[in-house]
């Protein structure tokens, strides 16, 4: 799509306000959230094709044709243009969406963003052709909110689909290559950069092979990880081709060479949890030149993985389903397979020894992380640097998030429990002493810890565990202010 149609695409859009807050009010909470069910009845009964607003969200969000003359009308000069492109099609005397063009709202501003239109809506079909390109989903929007957004140079997409996660890196990063093995992912993704005005180089091939020999300050990548054995059917947005959970080895794996000293990587992935080896044990074992922090945030049980992704290819209810699900549980018996998990690998490149961090943490976070994890790796560096007597010496601060809370039968002297809770970020909680909580209480950033160390425990009478300030400081409850 050259420059032009592009431009004045964007320009009827901004006339119209199609925005994603403009669109749920005029749908309201209803509508909306039944739009989130993929089903459009109460949004067809909630719009007319009176204004531009409700004559695309009819078009695009809800899937339903048009009148020609109303979307000439929204899209004055436009029509036959983006149907020579693909985007819309003409029948007699309608037109209708050839691909899916969404508002999409980022803390930084309106986007829309193309795809390949929803399947299912309203109980239809759900199969989808090979090379079905994805839109915004659940997975591109926590890798989004999981990425650092500080200033970078050059900044790397791989697996780009539809280019969601090159739109945001637009925006912060000074040159943008984005890589995928789908040729139409890339035409949508392009069209995508110049429908928000995002330099984004696209390369074609698969992982990193188009960047071979190069190096960015930040990767993210949301790989096609469905674990499945390999057979001649694959959805390319979700089904790499490899066995197993390969690919994401392989990005891991691979990922430290195409990182410039300090640069970071971001991965949204599955894994396998085999019987004879702790899931942990075994996801470090790919780890290496970085340090890494692994959050696994799911663990599915076999069953409910199996269907949740023969229902995403629209298998559910067809004349082979059973067998299919047979056959792929009995390969998840051959690898050894108990559950899957899902989570989060982050990596930071480093010349220093790597520090390792691969935790389990299934409870409620607050989004957007990113934050977070840039401030996970600024405390390795820290701590790195910091001995036990060194840290003594530092001045250090209460997170102004976390609160205290007791636990203990009513009127007894002490509490038989006490807890230190975030109320943002991950939200940690870690059970303390008396001790340390009065610690804790008392860093207020005047004086070294060692000194209120000493006072404190004068005071209680029981000792601070220094393993204990250690921990407080690598989880962001005490910080250097």
């Amino acid at each position: 799509m050259d420059r032009d149609p592009a431009g004045r695409l964007r320009e009827a859009l901004l006339v119209a306000d199609y925005t994603y807050d403009a669109v749920t009010a005029l749908l309201g909470p209803t509508a909306h959230a039944a739009l989130s069910r993929n089903e459009t009845t109460p949004g067809l009964r909630a719009t007319g094709a009176g204004s531009p607003l409700e004559i695309l969200t009819r078009l695009w969000l809800l899937q339903a044709p048009v009148p020609a003359e109303a979307a000439e009308r929204a899209l004055p000069g436009l029509v036959d243009r983006l149907c020579a492109q693909g985007i819309l099609r003409r029948s007699g005397g309608e037109v209708a969406a050839a691909v899916d063009l969404r508002p999409y709202a980022t803390g930084t501003g309106n986007l829309w963003v193309a795809s390949d239109l929803t399947p299912g809506l309203d109980g239809g079909t759900v199969r989808v052709g090979a090379d079905h390109v994805l839109g915004i989903s659940s997975a591109s929007t926590s890798l989004a909110q999981l990425t650092p957004r500080s200033p970078v140079a050059r900044a790397l997409d791989v697996g780009t689909g539809c280019g969601v996660q090159s739109l945001h890196l637009a925006a912060h990063a000074g040159h943008v290559v984005a890589t995928d093995v789908n040729p139409r992912a890339l035409w949508l993704a392009g069209l995508n950069a110049k429908l928000n005005e995002a330099e984004v180089e696209l390369r074609e091939g698969s992982l990193f092979e188009p960047v071979a020999g190069e190096q960015f300050d930040l990767v993210v990548t949301n790989p096609p990880f469905v674990i499945s054995p390999v057979t001649g059917e694959r959805l390319v947005y979700r089904d790499s081709g490899l066995p197993g959970d390969q690919v994401v080895e392989r990005v891991v794996r691979n990922a430290p060479a195409h990182l410039a000293d300090g640069g970071s990587c971001h991965v949204l992935a599955n894994w396998m949890i085999l019987g004879d080896r702790p899931w942990d044990e075994r996801l470090s074992g790919w780890l290496h030149d970085c340090d890494a922090w692994v959050v696994q945030r799911e663990v599915a049980d076999l069953p409910s993985y199996v269907e949740l992704w023969l229902k995403d290819a629209g298998l559910h209810g067809a004349a082979d389903y059973r067998q299919r699900y047979d056959a792929w549980l009995s390969w998840f018996e051959e690898q050894g397979a108990e559950a899957v998990g899902f989570g989060w690998v982050h990596l930071r490149r480093t010349t220093a020894p790597p520090v390792l961090r691969l935790e389990e943490w299934p409870y409620e976070v607050a989004q957007p992380l990113g934050d977070e994890v840039a401030a996970h790796f600024g405390r390795v560096d820290l701590l790195r640097e910091q001995d036990d007597d060194a840290l003594l010496g530092l001045r250090l601060v209460l997170r102004p998030d976390v609160v205290q809370e007791t636990r203990g039968a009513p009127g007894a002297e002490d509490p038989a429990e006490v807890v230190l809770r975030q109320q943002t970020g991950l939200r940690r909680a870690r059970r303390v002493d008396t001790a340390t909580a009065a610690l804790v209480g008392a860093c207020d950033g005047d004086l070294e810890l060692g000194r209120l160390v000493a006072a404190v425990e004068h005071l209680v009478g029981a000792p601070v565990p220094r393993g204990a300030v250690r921990d407080l400081v690598a989880e962001g409850f005490l910080t250097v202010p």
